[in-house]
């Protein structure tokens, strides 16, 4: 077998079998394939496709490229993977507050990809706060904190690493089928008991129309069930940022005000709660989604998950006493400006897609794979769909590292609101549930 030849059979619409597939894999892994041929298989894959067979050919085939965990809990093996959007910062509510209920969490994360934020980049705003950690220092972690937040170590499913890297920079990240495979590579290594994905849809997310983003949600719920894994699946809303910052220090603050209840985000907290409830279940620690996100609730209303998420934090390197002193410990930005509306009216459609740019033109996200990030800057106090709008009025807060990048993301937030006279009807957050 040879990279070239497998890409030319998928340029030309034939899917390669399991058995190249494999090769390819371990290929990606081994660095025996290019990242020229990587790009290439990439960009064949999103052009043509793979089909049913092949993508789960190809996702088995990176999961078996490294090492497959396996535990030994007192409790469930459960997780949540997002498909990314603006402003979603819900798995770190989540992980602790699965781990107030008796879940065990080894949640892996990734980086920010394209547009999107990245979970990893955002828990790295936190001093100190390590995501890499080794296979024995991840055990040991779950056996004590019950929750990890961390990215993948070069064991688990290490032709992932390539790949996701490649797809970042070649205009191959809406691939369905490498979509799928990215995401259940490192789940299925995870060794979990039960998933559950929030298959984001609209315009800050890669699934821009629902027909889209059910058909990547039952590509990844099936792939995953057909591998053993209990799965469901909800499409959920972004038609506009789940949070009200966009930026990874940012985020991270309105996930700790809502923590600790000093200013609770109810779309973030409806959400953990929805997603809470269908892990529980599939794990069996609750008697359906509904009991379950009963049960994650009261795990955030009484400060459990804020306890949990203080002792993940101090265990992964972060201060001891971070949830007590979150506001003194993250980095701030030294520019911070009003972005002014252009006119009047009821915010009608935002342009999460532009706004996740802004973020990354800011320094927050990365043009090029090795970018060093700027974990201050970002937008906060974001405008949302159906808000009364006077014209000069503020659209959100630019946090920038200079007047000039503040400037130019001053203009990409104003050409991302469009106004109109009515007030639109509020998106659902919930879409759709896939099982």
């Amino acid at each position: 077998m040879d990279a070239r030849a497998i890409i030319v059979a998928l340029r030309d619409g034939d899917v390669p079998s399991a058995a190249e597939l494999q090769w390819f894999a371990q290929g990606l892994a081994s660095g025996a394939v290019t990242d020229a041929q990587a790009g290439a298989f990439a960009m064949a894959v999103l052009l043509k496709g793979l089909g049913d067979d092949g993508r789960v050919a190809l996702t088995r085939a990176m999961r078996d490229t490294g090492h497959v965990l396996e535990w030994d809990m007192p409790g469930p093996v459960l997780d949540k993977h997002s498909t990314g959007g603006i402003g979603d910062c819900v798995s770190l509510m989540l992980a602790p507050a699965l781990a107030a209920c008796g879940a065990y969490v080894p949640m892996i994360s990734g980086r920010g990809l394209g547009h999107t934020g990245g979970t990893l980049d955002k828990l790295e705003s936190i001093p100190g706060f390590k995501t890499g950690l080794s296979e024995d220092q991840l055990r040991r972690q779950l056996r004590e904190v019950r929750c990890a937040i961390v990215s993948a170590s070069a064991e688990i499913a290490p032709a992932d690493r390539r790949l996701y890297a490649v797809r970042d920079v070649t205009g191959t990240v809406e691939s369905v089928d490498l979509i799928t495979a990215s995401i259940l590579s490192k789940k299925l290594a995870a060794g979990l008991e039960a998933l559950v994905l929030d298959v984001k849809c609209g315009s800050g997310a890669f699934m821009k129309t629902i027909e889209d983003a059910e058909i990547l949600a039952r590509a990844l719920v099936s792939t995953a069930q057909g591998a053993g894994c209990m799965t469901s699946a909800l499409i959920t809303d972004m038609s506009q940022p789940l949070a009200t910052a966009a930026g990874n220090a940012l985020e991270v603050i309105e996930v700790m005000e809502t923590l600790t209840g000093t200013s609770v985000n109810a779309a973030l907290w409806d959400i953990t709660m929805a997603l809470g409830g269908e892990a529980l279940a599939l794990g069996g620690l609750a008697a359906d989604p509904l009991d379950g996100a009963g049960r994650i609730e009261q795990a955030l209303e009484s400060g459990a998950a804020a306890e949990w998420f203080g002792r993940m934090v101090a265990a992964q390197g972060g201060p001891l006493d971070f949830v007590e002193r979150w506001p003194d410990r993250l980095p701030a930005a030294t520019v911070i400006r009003e972005v002014p509306s252009l006119g009047a009216g009821f915010v009608s459609t935002i342009d999460g897609q532009a706004l996740g740019l802004a973020v990354v033109g800011l320094g927050g996200g990365r043009q090029r794979e090795g970018d060093k990030l700027n974990l201050s800057v970002g937008l906060s106090d974001l405008a949302g769909i159906g808000e009364d709008i006077g014209a000069g009025d503020p659209l959100c807060m630019v946090h920038a590292a200079t007047e000039a990048a503040a400037e130019a993301a001053i203009l990409q937030v104003q050409a991302a609101y469009a106004m109109g006279d009515r007030m639109p009807p509020d998106p659902a957050l919930i879409i759709k549930r896939i099982a």
